[in-house]
């Protein structure tokens, strides 16, 4: 690679986002030969990671909205400066489990807050830098529910504890994310079996790297 790409991965609550990514990263690794960086939001360093134990504590469930928002925020820019950046100064390719749209979908759209506001904050936080591509997983919200019912291996967190109309307002939200940003974000139907949702993220990723790379 000539310089590094900025891939992210969004979608609700069950959509298979991380087992995609786990997925793909050994399928890159032998298609492009070079490093590749994988991380999450909030968390990836050592001081996000412990915002996330805050703000996903089954034990937090009185946090106040704007305070959710403003953990995530703080957590982002400590992860993009200290981690990600310099990821991309030296040419790798990095992957990361959510970033700004999730602040967007989860506390705009999900919780109800000023989504220009949030915008800003984004913007504030991350000095303007966006993904290069996002992969968006849309599924149905009861079925991103039932999924994680099922996996007995899934860390069950806070917002896993939401109702569904909170999950069908995230979802909302994603999708007119999808639909204004169309240049950025690509929708993939996460509805379909792992293998064929791999394969979808798969090539979508690689026509990016072929774009990035000419």
């Amino acid at each position: 690679m000539k310089t590094g790409l900025f891939i992210s991965f969004e979608g609700p609550d069950g959509a298979g986002k991380t087992s995609v990514l786990e997925a793909l990263v050994p399928l890159l690794q032998e298609k492009i030969g070079e490093t590749i960086i994988t991380t999450r939001e909030p968390g990836g360093i050592a001081i996000s990671e412990k915002i996330r134990e805050v703000i996903l504590d089954v034990a937090h469930t009185n946090m106040d909205d704007k305070t959710e928002l403003l953990l995530y925020i703080a957590a982002r820019r400590q992860h993009l400066v200290e981690k990600v950046l310099p990821a991309l100064a030296a040419g790798h390719l990095v992957l990361v489990d959510r970033f700004i749209d999730s602040s967007v979908a989860y506390q705009g759209y999900g919780r109800g807050l000023d989504i220009p506001a949030i915008n800003w904050l984004n913007d504030y936080a991350t000095d303007g830098h966006k993904p290069d591509l996002t992969l968006y997983f849309d599924v149905p919200s009861d079925i991103g529910l039932e999924r994680i019912s099922q996996n007995a291996n899934r860390e069950v967190n806070r917002l896993d504890l939401e109702a569904l109309s909170m999950h069908q307002k995230v979802r909302s939200g994603y999708l007119r994310i999808a639909e204004q940003e169309s240049n950025r974000v690509v929708t993939i139907d996460a509805s379909q079996p792992l293998e064929a949702v791999i394969s979808d993220a798969y090539q979508v990723i690689l026509a990016a790297l072929e774009k990035a790379n000419k």
